[in-house]
């Protein structure tokens, strides 16, 4: 008499039987779930592909420039190298990246403090997301109280906590 156990999982029912042991029993002719897995699709996903071109070719580059910038150029011409630009570049490209990125970082913090409203109005207090406190009255009578609605709270309210004495 087989053995007809089975385990169940939320992922999928692996059998215990002596015909199929599982994830390890061998693959039967034409099923693509047990060859490709249970999604059915095999390979690298595009995005790995890239992020793995990708690294490596920033290496490859980093490790390019640095020998430009480094190497003096006899060593260059030795090797055969005879074209390559200027060392000028070297220092000029960094330091235009560098300062355009703290341009447009002081820029953003710019924008940010123009599009924002002064203290002074509403609009800090309310906005069309505001929402009035409702009168709730719970029907329900006992120990368990249900959560009352979500609203903003006044700030008439806040002022109270804040600064009144209550000591």
């Amino acid at each position: 008499m087989e053995d007809q156990r089975s385990v169940n999982s939320p992922r999928r029912v692996l059998s215990l039987s002596r015909k199929r042991r599982g994830i390890l029993s061998s693959p039967e002719p034409g099923d693509k779930a047990a060859v490709f897995g249970p999604s059915g699709d095999h390979g690298p996903k595009p995005s790995e592909v890239y992020g793995f071109v990708g690294a490596i070719s920033t290496v490859v580059a980093t490790v390019i420039f640095l020998i430009w910038a480094y190497v003096p150029e006899p060593w260059l011409h030795h090797i055969g190298i005879f074209y390559y630009p200027s060392r000028y570049w070297a220092l000029a490209v960094p330091t235009y990246v560098m300062v355009t990125m703290v341009l447009a970082i002081g820029f953003y913090i710019g924008l940010n403090f123009m599009v924002t409203p002064p203290p002074t109005s509403l609009n800090t207090i309310f906005d069309e997301h505001s929402r009035e406190p409702s009168r709730f009255e719970p029907s329900v009578e006992g120990d368990e109280q249900p959560i009352e609605p979500l609203s903003d709270i006044g700030i008439n309210q806040i002022n109270d906590l804040m600064f009144n004495d209550q000591k």
